[in-house]
């Protein structure tokens, strides 16, 4: 019996009506698209697990620092059906067939930086934590836009922990254990030496504050706050800047920061005051350098304000956390300086996206740069009235579709039907 879409409400999981409204259609096709590649129509379920979006804490994590983050109402779903084979075969998209031994998780260097390595690495890393776990069939589409900073791939390693937590498991696996999970498959299996901070956003969901002064035990509080509620959506605006020879740029930051935390006697810049910093600032500058300075200054100041901005949530203040976001932006624009390449002046798609939305956005809403910087994307909380008018001007700049009108969502990784 092909599952029945009537029983699920979209709208408390995408929010937005219009977005919500597509849903049915989404999913109809992705159940169509299952049984022709399977085979199958009975005992089919569902998942899902969105993609995230950095809030506060701009380059913090790699520091030890302190996140705020939140998932988003862009999601991967996935249309499943457990069998009795042994095997996990999942097709994503238009990729072709992946199939997976159940019996043969181990890590191999052939599959280093592929879908399948991904998958592998998450039943492996359940497994090895007691939980069980068996064959599948899975159909697999995303809405979670690649390249923009929303973290697609931890949306897609939430999504087959989940469908593992719900096969196999009650539903009994907590949401932190399937983001460590994401992080050992990406870490080990796929080969990208990422942190925890987009995992723990896709699979706890809603705004989620974590502290990384451990970083193989962050701690991590979900903040129940209904954004719904404000009268604001997140803006996402990809600047189409190419993130091609940035490799130095990026490198760059986590760097400077470590010699800044070297010369002060600190493997890390976790344990650094402001007042460290400013005591021996003729030192430093000296030896590292004025920007590297800079950017420890930032970083001292931005774990915080990613705490001040959780606080200010918890307490309902959203004004508050406006200031505290808007600091935020300002700070990674003067202070890490990773708005534009050094090495490319003239190029600077993000300065101009943050330039024009100062022009049209009022005083009670602003912009920042999102995620690593120096190219790609922007974020903006923007009045829910003012949003057409933001996305209209965003996309004249930047080209059809390049602004994304978001909601935050209430859930991480979750069994739909």
């Amino acid at each position: 019996m092909t599952p029945d879409l009537s029983l699920i409400d979209f709208n408390d999981i995408y929010l937005d009506p219009v977005h919500a409204a597509k849903q049915p259609a989404r999913y109809k096709n992705a159940i169509g698209l299952f049984s022709e590649y399977f085979c199958q129509t009975e005992d089919i379920g569902i998942y899902s697990a969105p993609g995230r979006t950095e809030i506060c804490g701009n380059h913090t994590d790699h520091q030890h620092g302190e996140v705020l983050a939140a998932s988003i109402n862009r999601d991967a779903i996935a249309v499943v059906k457990k069998t009795e084979s042994g095997l996990i075969r999942v097709i994503s998209g238009d990729s072709p067939l992946y199939e997976i031994d159940i019996n043969d998780l181990s890590p191999s260097g052939t599959e280093k930086g592929t879908t399948a390595a991904l998958i592998k690495g998450m039943v492996s890393t359940l497994k090895d934590n007691g939980y069980n776990a068996g064959g599948f069939d899975a159909y697999i589409t995303s809405d979670v836009l690649i390249g923009a900073g929303l973290s697609s791939s931890a949306a897609f390693e939430t999504l087959i922990g989940t469908i593992i937590s719900g096969l196999y498991n009650d539903m009994s696996i907590d949401p932190v254990t399937i983001a460590k999970a994401g992080q050992t498959a990406e870490n080990v299996f796929f080969g990208k030496p990422c942190g925890l901070m987009d995992q723990m956003a896709c699979s706890v969901g809603n705004l989620v504050h974590i502290d990384f002064k451990d970083p193989t035990d962050p701690v991590t509080e979900k903040v129940d706050f209904d954004f719904s509620s404000t009268g604001y959506s997140l803006c996402i605006t990809d600047t189409k800047g190419s993130h091609s020879d940035l490799t130095h740029e990026y490198a760059a930051v986590p760097s400077e920061m470590k010699e800044i935390a070297g010369l002060l006697g600190h493997e890390v810049l976790r344990p650094v005051t402001l007042d460290e910093i400013l005591d021996n600032i003729s030192e430093l500058r000296a030896k590292a350098g004025d920007r590297a300075v800079l950017r420890a200054i930032h970083f001292v100041e931005e774990t915080r304000r990613a705490s001040d901005g959780a606080s200010a949530l918890k307490e309902k203040d959203f004004s508050k956390f406006l200031k505290v976001i808007r600091a935020s932006g300002n700070s990674s624009f003067k202070y890490l300086q990773n708005i534009y390449s050094s090495s490319e002046p003239k190029t600077q798609n993000v300065s101009i996206a943050l330039a024009v939305s100062d022009s049209i956005l009022g005083e009670d809403e602003c912009s920042r740069v999102h995620g690593g910087g120096f190219a790609g994307t922007i974020q903006a909380f923007v009045r829910n009235e003012n949003t057409d008018r933001y996305r209209e001007t965003m996309d004249k700049i930047f080209g059809e579709g390049s602004c994304q009108i978001l909601k935050i969502r209430k859930y991480g990784g979750i069994k739909v039907l």
